[in-house]
């Protein structure tokens, strides 16, 4: 199948001497550690059936929080976590977008922007939820940063996945919104936002690189009712840990030109994308986030230091409701498994016996794409 890793193999060597100087550390990583990632560039393991005595090579996955081909058990444990921390209630999605001309500045300054951006959508969530009118209340918010569209075109937005309805200031009643279908008019939310942005923006001193006709047009916030939840974490679940494409929507690579597929917001329709590698690896790299920034943030009862705050309203909302049953499907992409599984799997070619460890592989400097490397007995 081909990959985002042959992409960077074939094409990366010529994009980074081009723009070597202009890019960042965080992009250089990512590029090396999927172009090294279940390769014997970074060493592995060699199995073999017990009953017809197949070999099967496995390499180490490189980690990186950008790769295509891993985390595929992180992303089910963070499932399961977030399900575990999820309210038994009713949930509203709201999705914060940053309008066009401040792009440009959230590529320029991704840390600083893009913290502003899930902050200030926060604090006007909160903001308007603890007014009387609309919950008089203190909800439990996630919050997952996204920075593409379906196409990888750069769209910082942010998905809030809030609690219809909070707990009491005096931490006694949990209260319902006055609306089962209506939480919050986004109008005002939208216009709390903006201002919010442009304070944070001001502290930070980079108001005056934004236009100042920004603050005048409209905001983009839209909300949908969310269900249980549990579709919204499933959706989301599938980028914590990877970035903007699968491999599995690569369709072909030749003549310096990567074809994809993706599917329009708008019409529904597949449809497909085809780029120079160049710029199809620009588009990937401009999602690489900064190191050490938390993409998925919890506000409200959802904070780590509202634990008690937490358990509080659980103990509310069960007195008054049963225990609801969530799907606990979360299909993985293709090529999304570990490299090493928690028990012996069995044989692919035979399928009766169990594939053994026999022999431990060395990261392979010299060759660092070989897909064998010569095997160093495990004892």
């Amino acid at each position: 199948m081909l990959e985002v890793a042959d992409v960077f193999r074939e094409a990366g060597p010529a994009y980074r001497e081009r723009f070597a100087a202009r890019m960042l550390p965080s992009h250089l990583k990512a590029m090396r550690d999927i172009e090294r990632c279940r390769t014997a560039a970074l060493g592995g393991h060699l199995r073999q059936c017990d009953h017809c005595s197949q070999l099967l090579y496995s390499y180490h996955s490189c980690r990186n929080r950008h790769c295509p081909k891993c985390h595929g058990d992180q992303t089910r444990a963070w499932l399961d976590q977030q399900r575990a921390r999820l309210l038994p209630c009713c949930y509203f999605l709201f999705t914060f977008t940053l309008p066009d001309p401040l792009r440009t500045l959230a590529r320029s300054h991704q840390k600083t922007v893009y913290g502003v951006l899930m902050a200030c959508a926060a604090q006007a969530l909160s903001k308007l939820l603890a007014d009387p009118r609309w919950l008089g209340a203190r909800p439990g918010m996630l919050a997952v940063l996204h920075s593409w569209t379906r196409a990888m075109l750069y769209h910082p937005h942010a998905h809030f996945l809030v609690t219809a309805g909070g707990l009491s200031r005096d931490g006694q009643l949990w209260r319902l919104p006055p609306r089962r279908d209506f939480l919050l008019p986004c109008r005002a939310l939208s216009v709390i936002f903006r201002a919010k942005v442009r304070d944070a923006l001001r502290r930070a001193e980079l108001l005056d690189q934004v236009p100042s006709h920004v603050w005048t047009t409209k905001w983009v916030v839209h909300c949908q009712h969310a269900g249980t939840g549990d579709k919204v974490l499933q959706y989301v679940a599938r980028y914590v840990y990877r970035v903007a494409i699968t491999n599995s929507r690569l369709e072909s690579f030749g003549h310096g030109q990567i074809t994809f597929r993706y599917r329009d917001n708008r019409s529904r329709r597949l449809r497909h994308c085809t780029l120079p590698a160049d710029r199809f690896i620009a588009r990937f790299l401009q999602h690489v986030l900064p190191a050490r920034f938390t993409k998925v943030r919890y506000y409200g009862l959802f904070s780590t230091r509202s634990r008690d705050a937490l358990q509080r309203a659980r103990s509310l909302l069960t007195q008054f409701t049963q225990p609801v049953e969530t799907s606990r499907s979360c299909p993985d992409a293709p090529g999304d498994t570990d490299t090493a599984p928690a028990s012996d799997p069995i044989c692919p070619l035979c399928r009766v016996g169990v594939m053994r460890i026999v022999a431990d592989l060395r990261p392979h400097a010299r060759y660092p794409n070989r897909m064998r490397s010569p095997p160093r007995s495990a004892a």
